[in-house]
């Protein structure tokens, strides 16, 4: 893969040997020498290899069948794939869903099954980034994985309910592996630091350890990053006089520059990370809020995308409490769409802040949705007569309209009457902000309703 080639030119650029230290140009990167060949070798994702745990066991007792591994880069799916290979001696062929086509699934299917028959020799089949592999592609691949001619490893950064068939996930162990603890990414970066043969032992070199920490922490549990950062800074630091390659706080910072965010716009970082938006606002954190909208802005997310959002959580969870921020909302996305970034921060910042902070109350989502539910359900109610349309010729012979009052002309401009036909509260006000005073009115007017017998307990529809 691309991202295997970081460094494949280095060594040309490089003055002089002696001044910089570099392996040859064909050698790969430190990355993918240091891959682990066995599962002592592993490092990290504790909750699934550790002793005891279920992958582990199926693992040591060659009882693997169809796997999917999940979760952000760099934290070791293609190694876990090859490593289990390794240890259930079985041929590995790897696909990648990017570059592979039918004609190389069906090459390497057809060489699996003659190799099953001929030899007894099972092989596991890793799909890097199975989720682009269209619905017929991956479809080609379930006879085989149900015949048990290949052993699937399926490796992708997307959640594999939305972006994975559903016969395959069906068929397949799914686990997730998590971003690397900085712990696990200095115990690796020591790792290539002192081995001669497969990382950087051969040489001279000086790491402070907070280099390796900043290295680790900047990372963001990403092996591969922390591990490319480290193989750069060697790379490019001019050894002194003693032949040696000091790697300081300096060094570590220029190497791996500015935090990479794991965050892609149609895969789980993208949704998780809107989601935690969502709910910080909803649960009154305006630190949080401002946290997970960095986070979006940074990654240049659709500042269209994040004022929709903002102006849901406004309508669903502020709603009645505090009426003016659904208008700011409105008002955030209207500007954010004409100035677009990186000012649109300052408008969607402003919004989001409102909304984490206003008064809150739900009862117009629950409100609309149990109404929803009757009218789903069947519980359809005929308009009453006096409320229909008494506008037209000949409605007052059918009796439409008769005995409606005029809001404006009664006291206090509310005139109780039976609006609905049936005794059903579908809204029922909190106390929050600008709602309690909704709620009083409210109390006040359906109380003169009661009182004239309209609307009360009894009538069509009562439940």
């Amino acid at each position: 893969m691309a991202s295997d080639d970081l460094f494949a030119g280095v060594a040309s650029s490089a003055p002089e040997k002696s001044a910089v230290s570099a392996p040859a140009a064909s050698s790969p990167p430190l990355a993918a020498r240091m891959r682990p060949e066995s599962l002592s070798d592993f490092v990290g994702q504790r909750h699934i290899l550790a002793e005891g745990q279920l992958l582990r066991r199926a693992i040591e007792a060659d009882r693997i069948q169809s796997l999917i591994l999940y979760g952000p880069p760099g934290t070791g799916k293609t190694s876990l794939a090859r490593v289990i290979a390794a240890h259930t001696r079985s041929r590995f062929e790897r696909l990648s869903g990017v570059e592979s086509n039918v004609a190389d699934m069906r090459r390497v299917l057809m060489s699996a099954a003659n190799r099953l028959e001929n030899s007894g020799v099972c092989t596991i089949l890793f799909v890097d980034e199975i989720h682009r592999f269209n619905k017929s592609q991956q479809d080609i691949l379930l006879p085989d994985v149900e015949s048990g001619v290949i052993r699937l490893i399926g490796a992708t950064t997307h959640n594999p309910f939305f972006f994975v068939n559903s016969p395959l996930v069906s068929r397949s162990h799914l686990f997730e592996l998590r971003p690397l603890e900085e712990g696990d990414l200095m115990e690796l970066m020591r790792r290539a630091l002192s081995d001669p043969v497969r990382g950087l032992g051969d040489r001279k070199i000086r790491a402070e350890d907070k280099a390796l920490e900043h290295l680790a922490r900047v990372a963001d549990g990403d092996a591969r990053k922390a591990l490319n950062s480290l193989e750069i800074a060697v790379l490019t630091t001019q050894a002194g006089a003693d032949g040696s390659i000091d790697i300081d706080l300096a060094v570590a910072e220029a190497s791996i520059q500015k935090k990479a965010i794991v965050y892609d716009g149609d895969g789980d970082a993208h949704y998780d990370t809107i989601s935690a938006f969502i709910k910080s606002m909803r649960g009154s954190d305006p630190d949080a809020t401002l946290y997970w909208l960095a986070k979006m802005v940074h990654a240049g997310e659709d500042p269209r995308y994040i004022a929709r959002r903002i102006i849901i959580c406004a309508a669903e969870d502020v709603g009645l409490a505090d009426p003016m921020a659904l208008v700011l909302a409105m008002n955030a996305h209207g500007a954010a769409e004409l100035i677009g970034w990186p000012e649109a921060r300052i408008p969607l910042a402003e919004a989001a802040i409102y909304i984490a902070t206003a008064n809150k109350s739900n009862s117009a989502y629950l409100a609309i949705d149990a109404a929803l539910e009757d009218v789903r359900s069947g519980r359809t109610l005929p308009v009453p007569e006096h409320l229909r349309d008494g506008s037209y010729a000949g409605a007052e012979r059918l009796g439409r309209g008769k005995g409606y009052v005029y809001s404006h002309d009664a006291p206090g401009h509310y005139a109780p009457q039976d609006y609905l036909g049936a005794f059903k509260r579908y809204y029922e006000p909190t106390d929050q902000g600008t709602e309690k005073r909704i709620r009083e009115r409210l109390e006040n007017w359906r109380a003169q309703t009661a009182a004239a017998g309209a609307g009360k307990p009894g009538g069509q529809g009562d439940r």
